[in-house]
């Protein structure tokens, strides 16, 4: 079988027709080794080849199980951080304490940000001695009794912003300047 080219340089009397029919049962012939592989092996060749395919598959295949067992221990972890951050959000969703009317902002740093939440002069003292917690929940800040605050803690730790009760029982001075200014009592629920 002849291509497009061939036939125009056989017409333009470029190349002679026995020629042309040599190259296309080269070309055919090439074709048929590339199928089979290489002609020239010995029947020891095949089955040493044979052998190291068999070792190659195997090895393939505790690969693709031990791919397998990480994925799965991946997506499980997963799915118990989910099933977590649900019990953290629905505890905290239960046990949620709301401001009066009549309730002023409470400032509290949450990392590098002041964040205020509204709280009246009843709950104030109950943040100061850590009684109230203020915690995370999605994109907002709300305050839920000790008990609730605690299981939210074993859930995600992250999600507590402003425990004082937790930050007194941490508070060790740490250099000569934090015991100079421990003398300084600052009470916990000023209002700035």
């Amino acid at each position: 079988m002849r291509n497009a080219l061939q036939e125009q340089m056989l017409k333009a009397g470029l190349a002679k027709k026995s020629k042309l029919n040599e190259v296309v049962r080269e070309q055919a012939r090439q074709r048929k080794a590339k199928g089979k592989g290489k002609a020239d092996t010995t029947p020891a060749d095949s089955a040493d080849s044979a052998a190291s395919a068999r070792v190659d598959a195997e090895a393939l295949r505790r690969q693709k199980i031990e791919r397998d067992r990480a994925l799965e221990a991946e997506r499980k972890a997963q799915a118990q951080q989910r099933e977590l951050q649900a019990q953290a959000r629905q505890i905290i969703e239960q046990n949620r304490v709301k401001a009066s009317e009549h309730a002023t902002a409470y400032r509290f740093n949450d990392g590098d940000a002041i964040r205020s939440l509204l709280a009246d002069d009843t709950q104030r003292p109950l943040l100061a001695k850590g009684a109230l917690v203020i915690v995370r929940l999605d994109e907002d800040h709300v305050m839920v009794p000790r008990a609730a605050a605690d299981k939210v803690r074993e859930r995600q730790p992250e999600w507590i912003i402003v425990d004082h009760a937790q930050a007194a029982s941490d508070n060790t001075p740490a250099s000569d300047d934090d015991d100079y200014y421990s003398r300084f009592v600052v009470p916990d629920d000023l209002v700035w």
